[in-house]
């Protein structure tokens, strides 16, 4: 034994040591980006006179970081800033701010498509038109002013015949309009789910995506990104993937000559000619035509697209750039000296009536790998269709490039050495990591439906505020404090300071795991954190229990606490692999918050088992022979008699407990069908309005002044770009008239922000002032669409069924499980029926949002959690007293857990009371929702959980009787 425990010991020194240098390796990149974005802000304010809120002190802290992000900054391991900025852990949306991007869909592309209309001339000049009088008119419905363009252009044209993809025969202009709206705005949503699932792949921890009320545009809000020219070139990829036979430049020389001397007699000199601007020649035998800079590209394009051109050149060819420039070293004849330059090859492509050769549509995944000889490269699968297709094309060009074209770029050109079947296929072309990843991505996402531009791309602050971050981080630092005391106060100096320990590791090493990961810290992440935290002093709570029955039972210190972690092992087990694999599926069903949530929560609960139940054992086996450590009894003159003899018939009150909850679930029902739920903005969408101020504003100031004059609707205010100007949110009258509702919120606007506006008019700060007052305003659709909620439902459900099976699997009685699942249901039922009875009535926000979804989630958690800790006592009772009957069995098991269920929801309480109380405004609706949850949970695993495992139990032996 000793020696299974000295081998158990130094694995558990060699792991912990090996942790916390991980650990300290990854969080030092958050110090190092920390100390040089401050340097940034010091050297801005300095060019900026000290005004941080105007563009100079933008434009210098951008200068500064961007003259720093190839400098070594960590010289001692030779990482770039950029390297280093990418390594550290981000802060979300809520935290931090983020990137917000306004994206267009293209309408015109998504009606060619609806009409397949191409080459319907008409059709191409009233979209022409369309965009003329959108623009002029900024309009937000382009399907409307399309239909009244196309009866002005074509009054006879049958609109039914135009669109006759979607539209039936002889339906009305009218019809057929609401029709296409709806196609639109279907492939709009098809759109926002490709640009979820490009965005949840590229690791965007909790975006914020939504569709706005004008005609194909989309919203997203970026936490932590830092890399903004790569998540601009994913979001505009429309997939578009096609294979392409080539021409070698030998079989179009000809004609490419014969474009040469054309366009040389057609102009003055050879300025405007194509080869002049080449600034690489082709090589025979490949489709390579010619090289040029960027520079030079656009002038090429622009002579290929010339009337001269067309006239020339083979209809059938089509020229497109490779995606990737080659680096090439040349003199400069003026300085004599040696340069670089980035040069693209253009590719002679080989079209099927303007078609390629085989469509990318046939591809079902895609995965990025890397080997030695080809570097990183993308794999592809297709169908089956696509397979037989796919070794047809490679059949007909043995021997020859067929080239890969995505989103009208060439990644690669391979040359076919053999016919390639079963569907499976490559794509190189010299990718970094970072390239061959995105690229997979995208191909995985799918295709959009249509083009997409950025329409804006600005910096948003964080939603919370900087006041109530501060409020916040303060908050967390004297509830774990008070919670050190609170440990030490019940169970003693040295048991308390080693489990404190264990809590202080356990926080360490949960920032380090997320920093390894590059992972984004948002709310419903630290949900997760403070859960696994709560797990953690649980843990301690059970060990140190278990420590003081078997000193009560008169054995040695040392065996006591042998005995104390072997018999907590079980509960502290089934109760943490329990909540991990609720968190997996939640992982991996999950989305938004969900994800944030289950990501903390899973690194959480490992370091928390760890730390608890190997790490601070370490720490008594190492010391378990001083003096100080032979004199613990793990109680001080608080707790002594705490909870030692308990014996209430708990199980005996199940009848009124039993009226109490249907009572409870009758008048939730009722209140949820009569008053229903204050839906936030993330489940109900909203207006966004812009304000500019010509001064700096707080928003959390803001945001109380004008809370009031919304009543029953939520509000948020964060700052864009800098604190002068701000983003205020409402779902007020959301599904009143727009243009009413919009003059009665910029009036409610305009009063609430009296004091800040200097006397500005009504008429100003609604219209006329382009430098203070309303920037913009739009509609927005919910954060949460339907498909999210789909999702969400899917991975709580198949997460209460794995719990379940679980629990059946190591209790091998069906009762416990039904029991669990029956005080988890009516503790998320409970939390969410008072919100719907108390919102407008108690004194803060009581939304139901995604930060609302996180503390639920938590106290499902918790919950189980709790359950599970008690019928693991019962079936130790089980097995200890197998003549017992089952009914004194559970009433014994819940009093001996009793101290740890007390002092685990004692511990809990003091840290979410102390957010609730300190933490701010903003998060206090958040907290309470755990502290109410805390509470009720606990009260469940006495009252519903014990007595339903009770009741089914019996009636399962009545049966088999």
């Amino acid at each position: 034994m000793q020696s299974k425990g000295t081998t158990g010991s130094v694995i558990s020194g060699v792991i912990a040591i090996f942790l916390v240098l991980v650990c300290l390796f990854y969080l030092s990149f958050s110090w190092v980006t920390s100390r040089y974005e401050n340097k940034a802000e010091q050297h801005a304010l300095v060019v900026a006179n000290g005004d941080a809120n105007g563009e100079a002190y933008k434009k210098a802290y951008k200068n500064y970081i961007d003259s720093i992000g190839k400098e070594k900054v960590y010289p001692v391991l030779g990482y770039t800033f950029n390297q280093v900025q990418k390594m550290g852990v981000g802060l979300g949306l809520d935290l931090k701010g983020g990137m917000n991007v306004i994206l267009q869909v293209s309408v015109p592309d998504i009606l060619r498509s609806i009409a397949n209309a191409d080459d319907n001339s008409t059709f191409n000049r009233v979209l022409a038109a369309t965009d003329s009088v959108v623009k002029k008119s900024k309009t937000s419905d382009y399907v409307a002013a399309f239909f009244k363009e196309y009866k002005r252009v074509d009054p006879a044209a049958d609109m039914a015949v135009v669109f006759k993809n979607v539209a039936k025969r002889g339906e009305s202009a009218e019809q057929v309009e609401a029709t296409v709206k709806q196609e639109v705005k279907d492939r709009v949503s098809s759109s926002t789910n490709v640009l979820r699932n490009r965005i949840d792949q590229f690791g965007v921890v909790a975006p914020n995506i939504q569709e706005l009320e004008k005609d194909g545009q989309i919203l997203l809000e970026l936490p932590g990104v830092k890399e903004h020219d790569r998540v601009r070139e994913l979001l505009k990829a429309s997939a578009n993937l096609e294979f392409y036979e080539v021409y070698t430049l030998d079989e179009i020389q000809n004609q490419l000559m014969a474009l040469e001397t054309a366009l040389r007699s057609d102009s003055t000199g050879t300025a405007s000619t194509l080869f002049g601007y080449f600034d690489g020649s082709g090589y025979q035998g490949t489709p390579v035509v010619g090289m040029a800079t960027q520079a030079h590209r656009e002038v090429i394009d622009s002579i290929l697209g010339s009337v001269t051109a067309a006239r020339i050149l083979p209809s059938n060819l089509k020229l497109r750039w490779e995606v990737k420039p080659q680096e090439v070293q040349y003199t400069d004849t003026v300085t004599n000296t040696t340069r670089k330059a980035e040069i693209y090859s253009l590719i002679a492509l080989k079209s099927n009536n303007g078609k390629p050769a085989l469509g990318g549509d046939v591809v079902v995944s895609a995965s990025s790998d890397f080997d030695n000889l080809q570097g990183n490269y993308v794999s592809m699968n297709m169908n089956s269709d696509g397979a037989k297709a796919w070794a047809r094309v490679t059949q007909n060009n043995l021997g020859k490039p067929v080239a890969i074209v995505l989103d009208e770029h060439v990644y690669s050109y391979p040359r076919i050495n053999s016919v390639i079947e079963g569907g499976r296929s490559q794509i190189t072309g010299n990718f970094s990591v970072e390239d061959a990843k995105d690229l997979a991505n995208v191909l995985k996402s799918g295709k959009m439906a249509a083009k997409v531009d950025i329409v804006s791309d600005t910096v948003i602050g964080p939603s919370l505020g900087k006041q109530a971050i501060h409020d916040g981080f303060l908050s967390f630092i004297i509830a774990l404090v008070l919670l050190m005391i609170f440990m030490m106060a019940i169970y003693g100096f040295i048991p308390g300071l080693v489990a404190n320990i264990g809590l202080v590791c356990n926080l360490f090493f949960t920032m380090g795991i997320l920093a390894s990961f590059q992972a984004v810290l948002t709310l419903s992440g630290i949900a997760g954190i403070v859960l696994a935290l709560g797990m953690a002093v649980d843990a301690n709570v059970l060990i140190f229990e278990r420590t003081k029955e078997e000193l009560r039972a008169g054995k040695n210190i040392r065996q006591a606490i042998a005995d104390g972690y072997s018999n907590a092992f079980s509960a502290i087990f089934d109760s943490n692999l329990t909540s991990i694999i609720t968190a997996v599926i939640l992982l991996l069903y999950g989305t938004g918050p969900i994800k944030g949530f289950a990501t903390t929560l899973i690194i959480g609960i490992v370091c928390s088992f760890f730390t608890a139940v190997f790490l601070t054992r370490l720490v008594f086996i190492a010391f378990g022979k001083s003096s100080a450590f032979q004199r613990l009894t793990f109680t001080t003159s608080l707790s002594k008699n705490l909870f030692t003899n308990t014996r209430v018939n708990f199980l005996g009150q199940r009848k009124l407990s039993a009226v109490v909850c249907a009572i409870f679930v009758v008048v939730v029902t009722v209140s949820l069908f009569a008053r229903g739920m204050n839906q936030g903005i993330d489940f109900s969408g909203g207006r966004n309005y812009i304000v500019q101020f010509d001064h700096p504003v707080k928003t959390d100031v803001l945001a109380q002044k004008l809370a009031p004059m919304f009543p029953g609707a939520s509000l948020s205010v964060i700052t864009i770009d800098n604190d002068t100007k701000v983003r205020i949110s409402t779902n007020y009258k959301i599904d009143g008239e727009t243009d009413g509702v919009d003059k009665e919120i910029t009036q409610i606007l305009y009063e609430g922000l009296q004091d800040e506006l200097g006397g500005m008019s009504l008429e100003d700060f609604s219209t006329t002032n382009e430098n203070v007052g309303i920037q913009s305003s739009q509609k927005v659709g919910p954060t949460i669409a339907a498909d999210m909620k789909k999702d969400a439902y899917i991975a709580v459900i198949l997460s209460l069924i794995a719990m379940f099976l679980y629990i059946l699997l190591r209790f091998h009685n069906v009762a416990f499980s039904v029991g669990a699942l029956a005080a988890v249901a009516f503790t998320a039922f409970t939390i969410i029926g008072f919100y719907s009875l108390f919102w407008g009535v108690l004194p803060f926000s009581m939304e139901i949002d995604q930060t609302f979804i996180a503390a639920i989630l938590t106290v499902i958690g918790y919950q189980i959690n709790d359950t599970v800790v008690v019928f693991d006592r019962v079936r130790e009772n089980t097995q200890l007293y197998p003549k017992q009957d089952f009914f004194t069995l559970i009433n014994q098991s819940i009093n001996s857990t009793l101290g740890r269920t007390i002092m685990t929801s004692g511990s809990t309480l003091l840290v979410l009371l102390c957010i609730f109380i300190l933490g701010g405004e903003s998060i206090r609706s958040f907290t309470f929702a755990m502290l109410f949850g805390v509470i009720t949970g606990t009260l469940a695993t006495i009252y519903v959980a014990a007595p339903v495992a009770y009741l089914t139990d019996s009636r399962r032996k009545a049966k088999k009787a």
